[in-house]
């Protein structure tokens, strides 16, 4: 077993006072040690964070002690440290931004379990429709399956007119932990198309739950790892070096900060590049520091979790001034 655990989860659920909830949600993960990054959105929840065994079960729990959140569902993997650096809980609009104007507690597609997943992925009427960003499945995606290219979900649309002709067949969409999904297949059931799935819980549990069979090359992740190993069956490496072409399976972020790019670059480039993508991102004035991952902490918010806890004070104090000053019966 190893020292750390990394946890993914979203949830669908109404949350009305976000403000509220982001004070109380940060504060008890500053408590447990945790860092990574949540969303609290109108919506629901999303995150992901990393830290003891201990600390992560006490997360889980807390989360799950909340009615709206109850059946939440968490992807578990172990990790030799803590994934991030920083931790961050901001308030968005959305958990997953795609301003495709669906709601996935209205309408979804159906959800397929791993175990089913399995079962049908080699049915000749059955389409797999990747609903990540193009460098997500450069880096790694199911055999057979349709890509688009787009950097983020809100780009669907334009894509749409490429699978049009594939209405009659069974859609079965997949992404990383699920969250996209839930939107990018409501919005295929909007268009018109009839029979559409997704992977319930996406490729991460796919590949804890059934080895990730025909999951080709590594799945992108949102923390310092950048890249998960998934299938233990029958892997194999389809990413090539962005600076060699040599196959490579090794995911950076750019060192160049204006440009940031999501490439695999091997460990010989890597280091010969200074982490950079180009010998004009070297060059860059702008250039991070490359400490031989290419990973780098996200810019703070500016919301100290202290500001959690002074805004419980102040609305204890309130309450027990209305209390005072209320007329008596």
């Amino acid at each position: 077993m190893k020292p750390f655990k990394v946890i993914l989860y979203y949830y669908y659920a109404p949350i009305e006072d976000t403000e509220t909830y982001r004070d109380e949600h940060h504060l008890f993960c500053v408590q447990h040690n945790l860092l990574g990054r949540i969303i609290i959105a109108p919506e629901g929840l999303n995150g992901t964070v990393s830290g003891t065994p201990e600390d992560c079960e006490a997360y889980m729990n807390y989360v799950r002690s909340d009615s709206r959140f109850k059946d939440v569902q968490f992807k578990v993997e172990e990790h030799d440290k803590i994934a991030f650096q920083k931790l961050h809980v901001r308030v968005k609009d959305e958990i997953v931004n795609s301003d495709l104007g669906v709601d996935p507690l209205v309408r979804t597609g159906k959800h397929l379990e791993p175990a089913e997943f399995k079962q049908i992925i080699n049915d000749p009427n059955v389409v797999l429709v990747d609903m990540r960003s193009d460098y997500e499945h450069e880096l790694g995606k199911f055999k057979g399956a349709i890509t688009f290219d787009m950097h983020n979900l809100r780009e669907l649309p334009d894509h749409i007119h490429e699978i049009e002709h594939l209405k009659d067949k069974k859609i079965v969409t997949y992404c990383t932990g699920g969250i996209k999904c839930e939107k990018a297949s409501a919005y295929l059931l909007e268009q018109g198309f009839q029979d559409v799935y997704q992977l319930h819980g996406g490729i991460i549990r796919y590949g804890l739950e059934e080895g990730g069979e025909n999951f080709d090359g590594k799945c992108y992740v949102f923390d310092n790892r950048i890249a998960v190993e998934v299938n233990k069956i029958n892997p194999t490496v389809i990413s090539r070096c962005y600076i060699c072409d040599e196959p490579c399976d090794r995911m950076i972020n750019c060192a160049n900060a204006e440009c940031n790019t999501h490439v695999p670059v091997c460990h010989k480039c890597g280091e010969e590049m200074e982490g950079a993508c180009s010998p004009e991102c070297k060059a860059h004035p702008d250039k991070r520091t490359y400490d031989g991952t290419g990973y780098y902490v996200s810019n703070s918010n500016h919301y100290h979790p202290l500001q959690g806890l002074k805004s419980q004070k102040k609305n204890i104090k309130k309450m027990k001034l209305a209390q005072r000053t209320e007329p008596a019966q």
